[in-house]
């Protein structure tokens, strides 16, 4: 368990370009690459949203929310 001081080591970043896309699109890319889920820009909603792979085979939307 860490402790609030903690800092943690980000081993790799990665830079990718983003086009606007529809759910089922980022969902097409995302199975497309393998991954388990998918960071896109919802031409929907004009922001930045993310597409994942649930255990039950179905999938999820996150649309964050800036406070």
């Amino acid at each position: 368990m860490r402790d609030e001081g903690d800092t943690y080591n980000v081993v790799k970043t990665k830079h990718f370009i983003v086009k606007p896309m529809d759910v089922q699109e980022a969902i097409m890319q995302m199975n497309m690459l393998n991954h388990d889920f998918f960071v896109f820009f919802n031409d929907e909603t004009e922001s930045m949203a993310v597409v994942c792979r649930r255990k039950a085979g179905d999938y999820g939307l996150i649309n964050p929310e800036l406070v």
